[in-house]
Protein backbone atom coordinates (compact mmCIF):
# COMPACT_ATOMS: atom_id res chain seq x y z
CA UNK A 1 0.00 0.00 0.00
CA UNK A 2 1.26 3.49 -0.84
CA UNK A 3 -0.49 6.77 -0.17
CA UNK A 4 0.34 10.36 -1.03
CA UNK A 5 0.38 13.38 1.26
CA UNK A 6 0.39 16.80 -0.40
CA UNK A 7 3.54 18.69 0.54
CA UNK A 8 4.67 21.73 -1.43
CA UNK A 9 7.85 22.45 0.50
CA UNK A 10 10.95 22.61 -1.65
CA UNK A 11 14.27 20.96 -0.90
CA UNK A 12 17.60 22.42 -1.87
CA UNK A 13 18.73 18.97 -2.80
CA UNK A 14 15.72 18.06 -4.97
CA UNK A 15 16.71 16.45 -8.24
CA UNK A 16 20.21 15.34 -7.22
CA UNK A 17 21.38 11.89 -8.10
CA UNK A 18 22.35 9.34 -5.49
CA UNK A 19 21.03 6.65 -3.20
CA UNK A 20 18.43 7.16 -0.49
CA UNK A 21 18.95 7.74 3.21
CA UNK A 22 17.47 4.97 5.39
CA UNK A 23 16.59 5.78 9.01
CA UNK A 24 15.58 2.76 11.10
CA UNK A 25 16.71 0.44 13.89
CA UNK A 26 14.33 -2.36 12.92
CA UNK A 27 16.60 -5.14 11.55
CA UNK A 28 13.87 -6.85 9.54
CA UNK A 29 12.72 -3.58 7.98
CA UNK A 30 16.32 -2.64 7.24
CA UNK A 31 16.91 -5.96 5.48
CA UNK A 32 13.84 -5.36 3.34
CA UNK A 33 14.87 -1.83 2.44
CA UNK A 34 18.44 -2.85 1.59
CA UNK A 35 17.07 -5.60 -0.65
CA UNK A 36 14.83 -3.12 -2.47
CA UNK A 37 17.71 -0.67 -2.89
CA UNK A 38 19.81 -3.43 -4.42
CA UNK A 39 16.98 -4.27 -6.81
CA UNK A 40 16.88 -0.61 -7.87
CA UNK A 41 20.64 -0.42 -8.32
CA UNK A 42 21.11 2.17 -5.56
CA UNK A 43 23.57 2.36 -2.64
CA UNK A 44 21.85 3.81 0.45
CA UNK A 45 23.15 5.49 3.56
CA UNK A 46 21.90 3.87 6.78
CA UNK A 47 21.45 5.70 10.10
CA UNK A 48 19.54 5.01 13.30
CA UNK A 49 18.47 8.66 13.55
CA UNK A 50 19.01 12.00 11.86
CA UNK A 51 22.59 11.91 10.55
CA UNK A 52 25.03 14.51 11.84
CA UNK A 53 26.78 16.93 9.57
CA UNK A 54 25.74 19.95 7.56
CA UNK A 55 23.32 19.03 4.78
CA UNK A 56 23.32 15.33 5.67
CA UNK A 57 19.52 15.33 6.05
CA UNK A 58 18.80 17.61 3.08
CA UNK A 59 21.23 16.20 0.52
CA UNK A 60 19.90 12.66 -0.18
CA UNK A 61 17.26 12.68 -2.92
CA UNK A 62 15.01 10.33 -0.93
CA UNK A 63 14.65 9.56 2.78
CA UNK A 64 13.07 6.29 3.94
CA UNK A 65 12.03 6.55 7.58
CA UNK A 66 11.05 3.37 9.37
CA UNK A 67 7.92 3.62 11.48
CA UNK A 68 10.10 2.76 14.49
CA UNK A 69 12.23 5.90 13.93
CA UNK A 70 9.51 8.55 13.83
CA UNK A 71 10.40 9.84 17.29
CA UNK A 72 14.04 10.27 16.28
CA UNK A 73 13.35 12.42 13.22
CA UNK A 74 10.42 14.43 14.56
CA UNK A 75 11.25 18.13 14.56
CA UNK A 76 14.01 17.96 11.96
CA UNK A 77 13.92 20.61 9.23
CA UNK A 78 11.34 20.22 6.45
CA UNK A 79 12.27 18.72 3.09
CA UNK A 80 10.63 16.87 0.21
CA UNK A 81 11.14 13.21 -0.61
CA UNK A 82 10.43 11.68 2.81
CA UNK A 83 8.65 8.31 2.83
CA UNK A 84 7.38 6.73 6.04
CA UNK A 85 7.73 2.94 5.73
CA UNK A 86 5.92 0.44 7.92
CA UNK A 87 4.47 -3.07 7.91
CA UNK A 88 1.27 -2.81 9.92
CA UNK A 89 -1.48 -2.48 7.31
CA UNK A 90 -4.15 -1.89 9.97
CA UNK A 91 -2.43 0.89 11.95
CA UNK A 92 -4.60 4.04 11.64
CA UNK A 93 -2.03 6.15 13.48
CA UNK A 94 0.53 5.92 10.71
CA UNK A 95 -0.96 8.90 8.85
CA UNK A 96 -0.71 11.11 11.93
CA UNK A 97 2.94 10.13 12.40
CA UNK A 98 3.60 10.83 8.73
CA UNK A 99 2.25 14.35 9.12
CA UNK A 100 4.39 14.87 12.20
CA UNK A 101 7.59 14.26 10.23
CA UNK A 102 6.43 15.94 7.01
CA UNK A 103 6.39 12.76 4.94
CA UNK A 104 5.26 12.96 1.31
CA UNK A 105 4.16 9.32 1.24
CA UNK A 106 3.17 6.48 3.51
CA UNK A 107 4.15 3.03 2.30
CA UNK A 108 3.42 -0.40 3.73
CA UNK A 109 5.49 -3.47 2.94
CA UNK A 110 5.25 -5.86 1.25
CA UNK A 111 2.39 -4.38 -0.81
CA UNK A 112 4.30 -1.25 -1.79
CA UNK A 113 7.56 -2.92 -2.79
CA UNK A 114 7.33 -2.32 -6.55
CA UNK A 115 6.37 1.33 -6.07
CA UNK A 116 9.34 1.82 -3.77
CA UNK A 117 11.79 0.07 -6.12
CA UNK A 118 10.67 2.35 -8.94
CA UNK A 119 10.97 5.44 -6.74
CA UNK A 120 14.46 4.51 -5.53
CA UNK A 121 15.57 3.79 -9.09
CA UNK A 122 14.18 7.15 -10.22
CA UNK A 123 16.24 9.12 -7.72
CA UNK A 124 19.34 6.99 -8.33
CA UNK A 125 18.95 7.77 -12.03
CA UNK A 126 18.49 11.46 -11.37
CA UNK A 127 15.04 11.56 -12.92
CA UNK A 128 13.64 15.03 -13.54
CA UNK A 129 10.84 16.22 -15.77
CA UNK A 130 9.67 13.41 -18.10
CA UNK A 131 10.14 13.75 -21.84
CA UNK A 132 7.46 15.39 -23.93
CA UNK A 133 6.21 12.44 -25.96
CA UNK A 134 4.74 13.06 -29.41
CA UNK A 135 3.03 10.29 -31.37
CA UNK A 136 2.72 10.49 -35.17
CA UNK A 137 0.15 8.36 -37.00
CA UNK A 138 -1.00 8.31 -40.62
CA UNK A 139 -4.64 8.90 -41.43
CA UNK A 140 -4.24 6.42 -44.28
CA UNK A 141 -1.45 4.32 -45.73
CA UNK A 142 1.33 6.36 -47.32
CA UNK A 143 0.34 9.55 -45.52
CA UNK A 144 3.95 10.35 -44.60
CA UNK A 145 3.75 9.76 -40.84
CA UNK A 146 7.15 8.05 -40.65
CA UNK A 147 8.76 10.87 -42.62
CA UNK A 148 7.31 13.46 -40.26
CA UNK A 149 8.28 11.44 -37.16
CA UNK A 150 11.91 11.26 -38.34
CA UNK A 151 11.95 14.97 -39.21
CA UNK A 152 10.56 15.94 -35.80
CA UNK A 153 13.18 13.82 -34.02
CA UNK A 154 16.09 15.09 -36.12
CA UNK A 155 14.99 18.70 -35.62
CA UNK A 156 14.65 18.20 -31.86
CA UNK A 157 18.13 16.69 -31.63
CA UNK A 158 19.61 19.46 -33.77
CA UNK A 159 18.21 21.97 -31.31
CA UNK A 160 20.21 20.29 -28.53
CA UNK A 161 17.56 18.20 -26.79
CA UNK A 162 17.97 14.60 -25.67
CA UNK A 163 15.81 12.85 -28.25
CA UNK A 164 14.53 9.31 -28.66
CA UNK A 165 12.77 8.12 -31.83
CA UNK A 166 10.66 4.98 -31.38
CA UNK A 167 9.28 2.85 -34.22
CA UNK A 168 6.24 0.86 -33.10
CA UNK A 169 5.32 -0.50 -36.54
CA UNK A 170 7.00 -3.90 -37.11
CA UNK A 171 5.71 -3.97 -40.70
CA UNK A 172 7.01 -0.54 -41.65
CA UNK A 173 10.49 -1.55 -42.75
CA UNK A 174 12.37 0.18 -39.92
CA UNK A 175 12.98 3.86 -39.27
CA UNK A 176 16.72 3.20 -39.22
CA UNK A 177 16.39 2.40 -42.94
CA UNK A 178 14.57 5.70 -43.54
CA UNK A 179 17.42 7.44 -41.73
CA UNK A 180 19.98 5.65 -43.92
CA UNK A 181 21.59 3.78 -41.03
CA UNK A 182 20.21 0.25 -41.04
CA UNK A 183 23.72 -1.09 -40.38
CA UNK A 184 24.27 1.06 -37.27
CA UNK A 185 25.27 -0.91 -34.18
CA UNK A 186 22.81 -1.15 -31.31
CA UNK A 187 19.78 -3.05 -30.10
CA UNK A 188 16.44 -3.27 -31.91
CA UNK A 189 12.96 -4.09 -30.61
CA UNK A 190 13.38 -7.91 -30.55
CA UNK A 191 16.06 -7.53 -27.86
CA UNK A 192 13.43 -6.03 -25.53
CA UNK A 193 10.66 -8.57 -26.13
CA UNK A 194 11.24 -10.19 -22.74
CA UNK A 195 11.37 -6.91 -20.79
CA UNK A 196 9.22 -6.84 -17.68
CA UNK A 197 8.93 -4.41 -14.81
CA UNK A 198 11.41 -1.56 -14.97
CA UNK A 199 13.97 -0.87 -17.69
CA UNK A 200 16.84 1.46 -16.76
CA UNK A 201 16.66 4.69 -18.75
CA UNK A 202 20.41 5.15 -18.96
CA UNK A 203 21.02 1.54 -19.99
CA UNK A 204 18.31 1.79 -22.66
CA UNK A 205 19.79 4.96 -24.11
CA UNK A 206 23.31 3.55 -24.26
CA UNK A 207 22.15 0.33 -25.92
CA UNK A 208 20.38 1.95 -28.89
CA UNK A 209 21.87 3.09 -32.20
CA UNK A 210 22.85 6.76 -32.23
CA UNK A 211 21.94 8.41 -35.52
CA UNK A 212 22.00 12.13 -36.30
CA UNK A 213 22.59 12.94 -32.58
CA UNK A 214 19.50 11.04 -31.47
CA UNK A 215 18.77 7.51 -30.26
CA UNK A 216 16.57 5.24 -32.36
CA UNK A 217 14.60 2.16 -31.34
CA UNK A 218 13.61 0.40 -34.54
CA UNK A 219 13.16 -3.12 -35.93
CA UNK A 220 15.68 -5.55 -37.37
CA UNK A 221 15.32 -7.39 -40.63
CA UNK A 222 14.74 -10.79 -39.03
CA UNK A 223 11.54 -12.73 -38.57
CA UNK A 224 8.59 -10.89 -37.09
CA UNK A 225 8.62 -10.82 -33.28
CA UNK A 226 5.64 -9.92 -31.12
CA UNK A 227 6.50 -7.38 -28.44
CA UNK A 228 4.23 -7.86 -25.39
CA UNK A 229 2.42 -4.76 -24.13
CA UNK A 230 4.34 -4.98 -20.83
CA UNK A 231 7.60 -4.61 -22.74
CA UNK A 232 6.29 -1.63 -24.72
CA UNK A 233 5.19 0.01 -21.48
CA UNK A 234 8.53 -0.61 -19.74
CA UNK A 235 10.69 0.57 -22.64
CA UNK A 236 8.73 3.75 -23.35
CA UNK A 237 8.58 4.61 -19.65
CA UNK A 238 12.37 4.26 -19.48
CA UNK A 239 12.81 6.56 -22.46
CA UNK A 240 10.45 9.16 -20.99
CA UNK A 241 12.32 9.22 -17.68
CA UNK A 242 15.44 10.52 -19.45
CA UNK A 243 13.70 13.81 -20.28
CA UNK A 244 13.91 15.80 -23.50
CA UNK A 245 11.61 14.56 -26.24
CA UNK A 246 10.36 11.17 -27.39
CA UNK A 247 8.85 10.82 -30.88
CA UNK A 248 6.81 7.66 -31.53
CA UNK A 249 5.96 6.50 -35.05
CA UNK A 250 2.62 4.71 -34.65
CA UNK A 251 0.95 2.20 -36.98
CA UNK A 252 -2.66 2.66 -38.03
CA UNK A 253 -3.78 -0.62 -36.48
CA UNK A 254 -4.28 -0.45 -32.72
CA UNK A 255 -3.31 -3.62 -30.85
CA UNK A 256 -2.46 -3.97 -27.14
CA UNK A 257 1.15 -2.89 -27.64
CA UNK A 258 0.18 0.21 -29.63
CA UNK A 259 -2.45 1.05 -27.00
CA UNK A 260 0.33 0.98 -24.38
CA UNK A 261 2.36 3.37 -26.53
CA UNK A 262 -0.63 5.69 -27.01
CA UNK A 263 -1.17 5.77 -23.26
CA UNK A 264 2.27 7.38 -22.83
CA UNK A 265 1.86 9.93 -25.63
CA UNK A 266 1.29 13.54 -24.54
CA UNK A 267 0.37 14.89 -27.95
CA UNK A 268 -0.62 13.09 -31.15
CA UNK A 269 -0.26 14.25 -34.75
CA UNK A 270 -2.58 12.68 -37.30
CA UNK A 271 -1.03 13.12 -40.75
CA UNK A 272 -3.79 13.53 -43.35
CA UNK A 273 -3.36 13.96 -47.12
CA UNK A 274 -5.78 16.61 -48.33
CA UNK A 275 -8.15 14.43 -50.34
CA UNK A 276 -11.61 13.19 -49.44
CA UNK A 277 -10.89 9.45 -49.13
CA UNK A 278 -7.95 10.21 -46.85
CA UNK A 279 -10.14 12.43 -44.69
CA UNK A 280 -12.75 9.66 -44.44
CA UNK A 281 -10.13 7.09 -43.47
CA UNK A 282 -8.54 9.52 -41.01
CA UNK A 283 -11.86 10.02 -39.23
CA UNK A 284 -11.90 6.33 -38.31
CA UNK A 285 -8.28 6.44 -37.12
CA UNK A 286 -9.02 9.54 -35.05
CA UNK A 287 -12.02 7.87 -33.47
CA UNK A 288 -9.97 4.89 -32.31
CA UNK A 289 -6.96 6.93 -31.14
CA UNK A 290 -9.21 9.40 -29.36
CA UNK A 291 -10.33 6.68 -26.95
CA UNK A 292 -6.79 6.64 -25.51
CA UNK A 293 -5.12 9.86 -26.59
CA UNK A 294 -6.42 13.06 -25.02
CA UNK A 295 -4.62 15.57 -27.27
CA UNK A 296 -4.82 14.71 -30.99
CA UNK A 297 -4.14 17.28 -33.72
CA UNK A 298 -4.18 17.11 -37.48
CA UNK A 299 -1.17 17.81 -39.73
CA UNK A 300 -2.32 18.22 -43.33
CA UNK A 301 -0.33 17.30 -46.41
CA UNK A 302 -0.97 18.72 -49.88
CA UNK A 303 -1.63 18.83 -52.72
CA UNK A 304 -5.21 19.81 -52.03
CA UNK A 305 -8.26 18.33 -53.66
CA UNK A 306 -10.79 20.88 -54.96
CA UNK A 307 -12.69 22.53 -52.13
CA UNK A 308 -10.21 21.49 -49.43
CA UNK A 309 -7.57 23.39 -47.51
CA UNK A 310 -5.86 22.63 -44.20
CA UNK A 311 -8.50 24.40 -42.12
CA UNK A 312 -11.33 22.57 -43.88
CA UNK A 313 -9.64 19.19 -43.29
CA UNK A 314 -9.30 20.00 -39.59
CA UNK A 315 -12.93 21.12 -39.46
CA UNK A 316 -14.18 17.94 -41.11
CA UNK A 317 -12.23 15.83 -38.62
CA UNK A 318 -13.18 17.97 -35.63
CA UNK A 319 -9.53 18.26 -34.57
CA UNK A 320 -7.20 21.19 -33.83
CA UNK A 321 -4.92 22.07 -36.74
CA UNK A 322 -1.19 21.58 -36.14
CA UNK A 323 -0.34 23.01 -39.56
CA UNK A 324 0.42 22.10 -43.15
CA UNK A 325 3.29 19.65 -43.59
CA UNK A 326 5.37 20.86 -46.53
CA UNK A 327 6.84 18.58 -49.18
CA UNK A 328 10.61 18.18 -49.26
CA UNK A 329 12.56 16.98 -52.26
CA UNK A 330 15.55 14.65 -52.17
CA UNK A 331 14.24 12.24 -49.56
CA UNK A 332 14.11 9.19 -51.83
CA UNK A 333 17.77 9.19 -52.88
CA UNK A 334 19.02 8.55 -49.31
CA UNK A 335 21.40 11.50 -49.28
CA UNK A 336 19.57 13.39 -46.54
CA UNK A 337 17.16 12.08 -43.88
CA UNK A 338 13.77 13.78 -43.40
CA UNK A 339 14.37 17.19 -41.85
CA UNK A 340 18.10 16.81 -42.39
CA UNK A 341 18.35 20.09 -44.33
CA UNK A 342 18.28 22.64 -41.53
CA UNK A 343 16.80 25.39 -43.71
CA UNK A 344 14.51 23.11 -45.66
CA UNK A 345 10.71 23.48 -45.51
CA UNK A 346 10.16 20.31 -43.47
CA UNK A 347 12.76 21.30 -40.88
CA UNK A 348 11.21 24.77 -40.59
CA UNK A 349 7.78 23.20 -40.01
CA UNK A 350 9.23 21.00 -37.26
CA UNK A 351 11.08 23.91 -35.65
CA UNK A 352 7.82 25.85 -35.49
CA UNK A 353 6.04 22.87 -33.98
CA UNK A 354 8.64 22.42 -31.21
CA UNK A 355 8.64 26.14 -30.50
CA UNK A 356 4.88 26.13 -30.01
CA UNK A 357 4.65 23.05 -27.80
CA UNK A 358 7.87 23.46 -25.80
CA UNK A 359 8.58 27.16 -25.61
CA UNK A 360 4.98 28.29 -25.85
CA UNK A 361 3.72 25.50 -23.59
CA UNK A 362 1.00 24.57 -26.09
CA UNK A 363 0.18 21.09 -24.82
CA UNK A 364 -3.06 19.66 -23.52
Amino acid sequence: MAGAITNDRQSAAEGRQGGPLIVTEDPELLDDLLRLCAAAGAEPQVHHGVPEGRGSWEAPPLVLVGDDAVGRVRGVGPRRGVVLVGKDQDDPGVWRRAMEIGADHVLMLPDGEQWLVDRIADVAEGVGRPALTVGVIGGRGGAGASTLACALAITSARQGRRTLLVDTDPLGGGLDVLLGAEAAEGLRWPAFAASRGRVGGGALEESLPELHSLRVLSWDRGDSVTIPPQAVRAVLAAGRRRGGTVVVDLPRRIDEGVAEALAQVDLGLLVVPAELRAVAASARVASVCGMVLRDLRVAVRGPYAPGLDDHEVARLLGLPLAGEVPAETGLTDGRKPPGGVARGPLARFCEGFWERVLVGGETG
